[in-house]
């Protein structure tokens, strides 16, 4: 009987090493810099519309990130940052682009076990340097069919992709911390969508959980992928 599984996506970001929270760090960072200006909410919410608005334009990733903070900064000083404010803003996105790579727990040996039995694939959005950088740190590449780097995730980004690396999208599967770009749009286009909370999402991935839809399944941590995967080629 044919597997039911042939490819397995795997998201990056908060999936196979932490990423968020490093986010959430450099914004307290940036709250306390226009202190002076501004109450901390009122920063963090005048940041939100600004990544909302630059979406478009700068993409998914730290250098948007940096960017709108830097235009946040302009906007709550009413055009009067000082010079010191922006450079340490550009600082402190230097540093979160050289930030060392955690890899969650119990990853290596789930990436390990499926290898050799499926097809893995790497579909993660962001800067592309960045993105190379931190897959390569994690010592993870080795476990990957190929690697995709996206500049979102949707519909029509799952079915090219699963189209190109799994026999049909009905024989792949997508793996990932974020309803909004990992789950729900691969279930639109026949796959299985494997939702892995994590403790700090951002706020633009948030969407409802597709509870009804019979190819989607909620995992506490990584490790029980391996018995899910199993179960389904086994069915």
């Amino acid at each position: 009987m044919a597997r039911q599984l042939t490819t397995i996506g795997l998201d990056a970001d908060d999936t196979l090493w932490q990423n968020e929270q490093y986010y959430r760090l450099t914004e307290e960072h940036f709250r306390g810099l226009l202190a002076d200006y501004a109450t901390g909410d009122d920063v963090s919410a005048r940041l939100l519309e600004a990544e909302k608005r630059n979406l478009a334009h700068y993409g998914f990733g730290i250098k948007g990130f940096t960017l709108s903070m830097i235009e946040t900064a302009l906007d709550v000083t009413e055009g009067r940052a000082p010079g010191a404010v922006i450079g340490e803003i550009l600082a402190i996105g230097r540093d979160l682009l050289s930030h060392p790579v955690e890899t969650m727990p119990g990853v290596g040996d789930v990436l390990e076990s499926l290898a050799g039995s499926h097809a893995l694939v790497l579909i993660t959005k962001g800067d592309l340097f960045d993105q190379e950088r931190k897959l390569a740190q994690s010592g993870l590449g080795d476990f990957f069919h190929a690697v995709e780097i996206v500049s979102d995730k949707n519909a029509a980004t799952y079915r090219r992709l699963f189209s190109r690396h799994a026999d049909t999208p009905e024989q792949a599967m997508m793996v990932g911390n974020s309803l909004k770009s990992d789950v729900v749009p691969a279930l639109a286009v026949g796959a299985w969508g494997v939702f892995i909370p994590h403790a700090l999402t951002w706020i633009l991935e948030h969407v409802e959980k597709p509870s009804d839809a019979p190819r989607f399944r909620e995992l506490p941590e990584i490790a029980d992928l391996v018995p899910l995967i199993r179960d389904i080629d086994q069915s």
